[in-house]
């Protein structure tokens, strides 16, 4: 009886084997304990890049937070933050939504690099250039005292605000390096160092600099059992100027960004790019690049215009020999990108 019994239980097993197509199919992030019960796992997926969409519509003026979100006045002083290699603090405007303030040489060079990011695909904060203004109730201030007179007017600001309320950001120990991380390899992390090296960031730093200050960091998004981590970097005011050593970098250097432009791109050795890069991470950065990772990267940043990219320097607080400067020379780089 007790192996009648079993052989009861086996054939009704497979008998309900048989049916299996009545029942949704599940993805390979279910774990099914048994044949009668599937138990689905939380869903982690790890992102650097989204669709940007109509890249040759975007409005670089306004940049990623559009025009309605502009910082509006009257601005009121918050705290002074002193990490960081510039002056900066927190602020409140009119609408209430709390902006980081900078000050210093990054800010034209991050205003504009986030909004060519942007136009890529590649996460960033909304960031606006604001030429003059004041900020009520300021109060003991050390490094912004330069920047900020004692009635608490300012000029030439860089306005920074935080859009992803409800993400955790997991930075220090917690963010990425470029040469470890899931992504190695993609075309779209790939494209995301391009564009580092077309705008001539050299301050890759990662969680390999932790004592100077990293520049990267993941956003977590939990929705239910789904987790989105979205790698961004976090700091783009090394930017639009000379890549290279302590002694020869600089950011916002119209002239030393034109200059380096013929040294972009040096060649094509078996498919991959050589590129004359160098910053704070130059081995295994700007290796292992190839022609299709340039081509993929086309598709988007290859779509904006010579009046976007100049809406942009304008809105950044570039000069009119700037803009003209700058996007001759951003033109002359995706040229030699689009030659491979």
């Amino acid at each position: 009886m007790r192996q009648l019994s079993l052989v009861f239980r086996i054939s009704a097993i497979l008998a309900m084997g048989s049916l299996a197509p009545a029942f949704p199919s599940f993805s390979s992030s279910v774990n099914v304990a048994s044949p009668l019960r599937a138990t689905a796992e939380p869903e982690t997926v790890t992102i650097v890049w989204q669709d940007p969409g109509a890249v040759e519509e975007l409005d670089f003026a306004a940049g990623p937070g559009g025009r309605e979100k502009t910082p509006s006045p009257p601005f009121t002083f918050l705290e002074e933050t002193l990490s960081g290699s510039n002056p900066k603090m927190k602020v409140k405007d009119a609408s209430g939504a709390t902006w980081r303030v900078k000050w210093g040489s990054e800010v034209n060079a991050e205003v504009f690099a986030t909004r060519l990011v942007w136009a890529a695909g590649y996460f960033v904060d909304p960031s606006y250039f604001i030429a003059s203004g004041r900020i009520d109730g300021v109060r003991g201030l050390k490094r912004a005292q330069k920047y900020v007179k004692s009635d608490g007017s300012f000029t030439d600001a860089r306005f920074e605000r935080n859009e992803d309320k409800g993400a955790k950001v997991l930075d220090g120990k917690k963010g990425w390096r470029w040469d470890q991380n899931p992504l190695v390899g993609t075309p779209e992390l790939n494209g995301l160092k391009i564009l580092m090296m077309l705008i001539s960031n050299w301050d890759n730093k990662d969680v390999r600099d932790l004592d100077r200050g990293s520049n990267t960091a993941i956003l977590e998004f939990r929705e239910g059992d789904r987790t989105e981590r979205r790698y961004m970097v976090t700091d783009w005011g090394g930017s639009m100027g000379k890549w290279g050593g302590v002694m020869g970098r600089e950011k916002w250097d119209a002239k030393g960004y034109e200059k380096q432009t013929s040294d972009f791109i040096k060649g094509v050795e078996r498919g991959f790019v050589e590129f004359g890069y160098s910053g704070q991470h130059t081995s295994g950065f700007k290796e292992g690049i190839s022609v299709k990772d340039v081509k993929w990267l086309l598709g988007y940043i290859g779509r904006i215009t010579d009046q976007q990219i100049s809406a942009g320097l304008k809105a950044s607080g570039a000069t009119p020999e700037e803009v003209e400067r700058f996007t001759r020379a951003i033109r002359d780089r995706i040229d030699q990108m689009r030659k491979l």
